[in-house]
């Protein structure tokens, strides 16, 4: 009930309200270099848009004028989600470019003025769980309203992608295009990694000479509702010796046990991924080591939700059975092939290179 609600309010709010408020700031003269970034998933800049905010607050343009408005709606009051929205739908209205990385209702729900460019950089990659209009928990068949409206890019991580996202995102021609990922740029630097290194183990020194395991479940259910399966198992994993378990669950949940690092500061430190249908798994591939799939609803979950790719086809063990976990985590840490990880990372995110930022800038016409 409470995410019928929920949906409903949302289109309320996309045909009726934020259309209007954007009608009666449209009356602004558009500013030439005023640069967004928005997010309604967090309360501070997500680490899928720092490489763009801070490349762009790097050119030597004083006519550029960056604002941000980040806020946690799933946290937030009604009130003050209300109040943060209308604020941004002021500077929407007369803003050249707008950087997303999620869904954002404001951006959505409304004819927007076309001066303005909306870049979606997109918090995911590769292909793996059906999402967007794809998937009735995410985008319910009631809803009625386009929630991926208004994008003039869309940014995806390799040309398999293309026409998955065009499709489940609703897109226009010429609108998704496979010129990376931003965040992804990250992984290539480093001075970013050796900082991640040194940073986890000042903090946690008791991790050296250990195989690190990192484990990224994603949430089952929806937003309002979620949980996961198989924490028992991982529990167990935790208490041989040999290896420094870390838990990182999907935002909407949290392990009372939870490291404070986030995920894309552990990548480059874990010896292993242990995830099921989450797309950190494609992140972390940009390191090229071993990973293993830990579903132990995998039956059901083909049944309910499905995948845009075949789950058997990615190169490690499947393990549907948590007494069969230890085993699978020894095997592919002692056996797999880097090969085979750089060719799955190849088809999923050739365009991942280190070099997305800059590509996308001049997509949007920076010079740079």
């Amino acid at each position: 009930m409470k995410f019928v609600v929920k949906q409903f309010a949302k289109m309320a709010m996309e045909h009726l309200l934020f259309p209007l408020v954007y009608f009666f700031y449209c009356f602004q003269k558009p500013q030439k270099g005023l640069i967004l970034f928005a997010d309604a998933h967090h309360d501070q800049r997500p680490f899928s848009m720092r490489r763009m905010y801070h490349t762009i607050k790097g050119l030597k343009n004083e006519k550029l004028e960056v604002k941000e408005y980040y806020m946690d709606f799933s946290q937030a009051s009604k009130a003050k989600s209300l109040k943060f929205s209308i604020k941004f739908m002021r500077d929407f209205a007369k803003a050249e470019y707008v950087f997303i990385c999620d869904n954002f209702l404001p951006v959505s729900s409304c004819k927007k003025r076309e001066f303005t460019k909306v870049v979606q950089l997109w918090h995911s990659a590769g292909l793996l769980k059906k999402a967007g209009y794809d998937c009735d928990d995410s985008i319910p068949k009631f809803y009625k309203g386009e929630v991926f409206k208004n994008y003039d890019l869309l940014t995806v991580s390799a040309e398999p992608v293309v026409h998955v996202l065009k499709n489940s995102m609703h897109q226009p021609d010429n609108v998704v295009k496979a010129i990376g990922i931003s965040r992804f740029d990250y992984y290539f630097s480093p001075k970013y990694n050796s900082v991640c290194r040194e940073q986890f183990y000042a903090e946690y020194p008791e991790a050296k000479n250990k195989k690190i395991i990192l484990w990224t479940p994603t949430f089952r259910g929806n937003a309002a509702n979620p949980y996961i399966v198989g924490q028992g198992d991982i529990d167990l994993l935790s208490q041989n010796p040999d290896y420094f378990v870390i838990k990182k669950l999907h935002p909407h949940l949290k392990a009372e046990d939870e490291i404070k690092f986030p995920p894309e500061q552990l990548f480059a430190v874990a010896d292993l991924l242990i995830t099921d249908y989450s797309s950190t798994l494609f992140d972390y591939l940009a390191y090229n080591k071993p990973f293993v799939l830990f579903a132990p609803d995998l039956e059901e979950f083909k049944k309910t939700r499905g995948f845009y790719v075949h789950y058997e086809d990615f190169p490690t063990t499947i393990v549907t059975d948590g007494k069969n976990l230890l085993q699978a985590v020894e095997h592919e840490l002692a056996y797999r092939d880097k090969q085979t990880l750089k060719e799955c990372y190849n088809y999923h995110c050739q365009m991942c290179d280190g070099k997305a930022t800059e590509r996308i800038l001049k997509q949007i016409g920076f010079d740079i």
